[in-house]
């Protein structure tokens, strides 16, 4: 059958199949995890060398510093402007619904705080060799930029080295297409786990919560960015969604936008018709800087956590914690729970104990699979977008 072949409703049914069977036999799952975990670590392992070769190439093939300025410059106003708005959405529900919960600490990890002085030097690699190894993504993009915009600035003198690397993103590029072909049954190992392990019950202890937080991620990936995406890409959503749930898939499955870039590259080329040359820019950049559910997912359970405690906050610390959920999702890595980490900036913003994030451990595995489809979805969307502002093509 023609839908059976295609990787897409593959890694969906593998997605179903999983979950009900590890439901009723779950210690098979728990013994062969493993193999999806070496799925995922495929899967990273083209990551960081594949998000260098791509800016550089994309950034190379722009031939114009001009239009480097211009593609830059309209893509951070877009990722600035979506998680804004992610983040306005996720206040207003939390208001409206107040989720709260009673107190249980036990079993808080201990968590390193990042400061927005960290954020702003983790832009700027010491090394970007120590960069690549440990894929720090952001001072990844950082070096590739700046190197392209030096070759291209020296000329021909540099053209070997545009050639070269041009070269090595085409093998990552095969690498990676190679690597897809596994996803339907890494897939199913890591669902599977998943459900072996945590099950449905801890959803259910903090439904209210958790209901906040689907409710905001539904508003801002069913209304807000289709209607972004009508509105400035003259392009109709849902179509534009099924060309790329690929990418989707993926996303919730793994929790990880980095694991997910490789594949969202290729549907957004290769499916959605979106240039190599504003693929390669917009979507590497967005998988760190563009986490629009993750920055949603901060505002609430920020204010979830107050309410549990019986606090009330005031609208001047509202705010605050708008600005610092928009900033700290910056610097959300793009691999599971890393909103956990970022998240204590906005604790610390307004003065809650960062022993309230043990609240919500519970079910923090189950809405980052979704938090993570949104920020992927909004990157394709950004991708799409930012194309019809350059090119005027939707």
């Amino acid at each position: 059958m023609a839908f059976l072949r295609r990787i897409e409703n593959q890694t969906l049914i593998a997605i179903l199949l999983s979950a009900l069977l590890a439901a009723v036999f779950p210690a098979p799952f728990l013994k062969t995890e493993i193999l999806g975990r070496v799925f995922l670590r495929l899967l990273k392992m083209v990551v960081a060398p594949l998000i260098f070769t791509s800016v550089f190439v994309s950034v190379a093939r722009l031939r114009d510093l001009r239009v480097i300025e211009r593609l830059g410059l309209r893509t951070l106003l877009y990722y600035l402007g979506t998680t804004a708005l992610s983040v306005l959405t996720g206040l207003l529900l939390v208001n409206l619904i107040k989720p709260a919960a009673p107190l249980n600490f036990s079993g808080v990890p201990h968590l390193k705080t990042v400061s927005l002085a960290d954020l702003l030097l983790g832009l700027f690699p010491e090394n970007p060799f120590r960069s690549l190894a440990r894929t720090e993504v952001l001072p990844l993009i950082f070096f590739a930029l700046v190197l392209a915009a030096a070759s291209l600035r020296a000329g021909e003198k540099t053209e070997s080295l545009r050639n070269f690397l041009e070269a090595a993103n085409e093998a990552l590029l095969a690498l990676t297409r190679g690597v897809i072909r596994l996803t339907p049954a890494g897939v199913f190992f890591l669902v599977g786990a998943l459900v072996a392990r945590e099950g449905l019950r801890p959803l259910l202890s903090l439904a209210e919560y958790a209901g906040t937080v689907i409710l905001g991620l539904t508003i801002h990936g069913f209304v807000t960015l289709p209607l972004l995406l009508s509105l400035l890409a003259r392009t109709p959503p849902f179509t534009y969604l099924a060309s790329v749930r690929e990418a989707l898939l993926l996303a919730f499955s793994t929790a990880s936008s980095s694991a997910t870039l490789p594949v969202t590259l290729e549907v957004a080329e290769e499916k959605a018709c979106i240039r190599p040359e504003v693929a390669g820019f917009v979507l590497p950049l967005g998988s760190t800087v563009n986490m629009d559910g993750t920055a949603l997912y901060e505002a609430v359970a920020a204010m979830f956590i107050a309410y549990s405690y019986g606090l009330s906050l005031s609208l001047s610390q509202q705010v605050l914690i708008f600005l610092t959920a928009v900033l700290a999702s910056v610097g959300a890595a793009g691999i599971p729970s890393a909103g956990l980490v970022t998240m204590t900036m906005v604790l610390q913003s307004v003065g809650l104990p960062l022993e309230g994030i043990g609240l919500i451990l519970a079910v923090d595995r189950f809405l980052d699979m979704l938090r993570t489809s949104v920020n992927v979805w909004g990157d394709l969307v950004g991708a799409r977008i930012v194309q019809r502002w350059l090119y005027g093509e939707g």
